[in-house]
């Protein structure tokens, strides 16, 4: 995440002096006001929805990794849509959509056939398709939203828990029951079920990259609905 924000920073025409990097679980950019819930050497402490800068401080805002735990997503957005400077940058990366859909798939279907219902066992997560939208709520111009889809492969259900518990990225969820032992070895099973012939399970990581910008004068700006000149049947039935 942190590289193809760079990347994509680096594809902007434009010098970035006064940067936030705002939270994630390393630094992203070399000299930037780092700001995360872990207090840190030269860094401060603050949750992403309660920012403790004035407004339009920043040039640049970004963000990789912790965006999808935040508890006021809305909130948060308007909040760095608030500390931009009129034609600032923000750029994010987190995941959302459909990762770990497999491990959802499991849990859901062990729970249900065992105990006939199903309790949330993984935090909700961002549709891609609406990413953009939430960025056009909090006051972005030209927000912009894509998906990278990254597939690791495992070869038990218990080796990729072992990775989400490393991650610090168990259930964020305040109010959950506990897993029955009978319901999670069921959901192993299913889950090798589902195992390529070699043994191991494919695992679903869907990245949700973002970018909005603070309005600021000499924007490109949207044509008013119905103000168009040229049908779109004409345009189609053009010939290059």
């Amino acid at each position: 995440m942190a590289d193809e924000l760079r990347e994509r920073i680096a594809d902007v025409s434009r010098d970035f002096r006064d940067v936030l990097d705002l939270g994630g679980p390393m630094p992203v950019w070399p000299g930037a006001v780092r700001a995360a819930l872990a207090p840190e050497p030269g860094g401060i402490v603050a949750d992403e929805d309660r920012l403790p800068f004035a407004d339009a401080s920043f040039e640049l805002v970004m963000c990789a990794g912790n965006l999808a735990t935040v508890s006021d997503l809305p909130g948060a957005l308007a909040q760095i849509r608030r500390v931009l400077r009129p034609d600032g940058l923000f750029v994010a990366a987190f995941v959302g959509g459909m990762t770990l859909v497999e491990l959802r798939a499991a849990l859901l279907t062990a729970e249900a056939d065992i105990t006939g219902g199903a309790a949330a066992r993984l935090a909700p997560m961002v549709e891609a398709s609406a990413a953009a939208g939430l960025l056009q709520r909090a006051g972005f111009a030209m927000p912009v939203a894509d998906v990278e889809r990254v597939c690791v492969r495992y070869a038990g259900l218990f080796a990729l828990l072992d990775d989400v518990t490393a991650m610090g990225a168990r259930s964020v969820l305040h109010s959950r029951s506990a897993l029955r032992r009978d319901v999670l070895a069921s959901a192993a099973a299913r889950f090798a079920e589902a195992a390529d012939p070699d043994g191991k399970t494919s695992v679903t990581a869907e990245i949700i990259y973002v970018t909005g910008w603070a309005p600021g004068p000499g924007q490109p700006v949207p044509l008013a609905p119905g103000s168009a000149t040229t049908s779109l049947a004409k345009a189609l039935g053009s010939r290059i």
